[in-house]
This record gives structure tokens, C-alpha cells and sequence, in this order.
């Protein structure tokens, strides 16, 4: 999948298909809630964390996404690649709409809600 870099958007990285798992929708209804646009990418390196940073660097709002079958990281540009901002189990689905909602909010500089520890 080629990236819209014309268009500011916050990217999750998927590995091969383009297209984001549906027990994720809550994520991106987040994400829509805080009227941030988000698109997919195309990332193929080994990790999520690897992934939502490359997504972050590749994003023009510098906020990236990444998820494999136990977590999903959202990253920021200017944290090291190894310390993502958030990271939450992909078990536990009640937290992924507010997930969704605090990437949008980085790209706004608006408080985060809270997640649960």
C-alpha cells in the first residue's frame, strides 16, 4: 500500500494486509472521535514496537501505531524507538477506543484520558 504523504494522517503499520484487524475498530473509533485522520502503511520489520516507530518517523503528525497478537504500541517520533508512549494488551478491549482517542490527542497536545495500569 502506497502512503498519502500529502495527507496528514496518524499511520498504523500493518505487516502485510492493508487492512486493520476488526476486533480494532474501537481503536479507530478513538481516533475519529477526536477528528484525527489516520491511514494505513505498510511495515514489514519484526516488531510492534519497531512497527509503530517506523510509522511514527514515516507519519506527518509524527504518531505511529503498531500491533502484533499481544499488544498494541503507539509511538512518537521524538521518543527513543525502544520507549514507546503507550502499550496495551491486545486482550484487553475495553482500553483500545481510549487508546485510539490519546494517539489522536497527542497530534492536538491535549490531555490523555486514562488508562487503565
Amino acid at each position: 500500500m502506497s502512503v498519502d504523504t500529502d495527507r496528514p494522517a496518524i499511520l498504523i503499520a500493518v505487516i502485510s494486509d492493508t487492512t486493520v484487524p476488526t476486533d480494532l475498530k474501537a481503536l479507530l473509533d478513538g481516533i475519529e472521535e477526536e477528528e484525527i485522520p489516520v491511514n494505513m502503511a505498510q511495515i514489514s520489520v519484526p516488531t510492534a514496537v519497531e512497527r509503530a516507530y517506523q510509522a511514527a518517523l514515516a507519519s506527518r503528525l509524527s504518531v505511529g501505531i503498531g500491533f502484533d497478537d499481544q499488544q498494541i504500541i503507539v509511538h512518537y517520533k521524538n521518543l527513543p524507538s525502544d520507549q514507546p508512549l503507550f502499550s496495551v494488551s491486545r486482550t484487553d478491549t475495553a482500553q483500545f477506543r481510549a487508546l485510539g482517542a490519546n494517539a489522536a490527542r497527542l497530534v492536538k497536545g491535549v490531555p490523555f484520558k486514562k488508562l487503565k495500569d
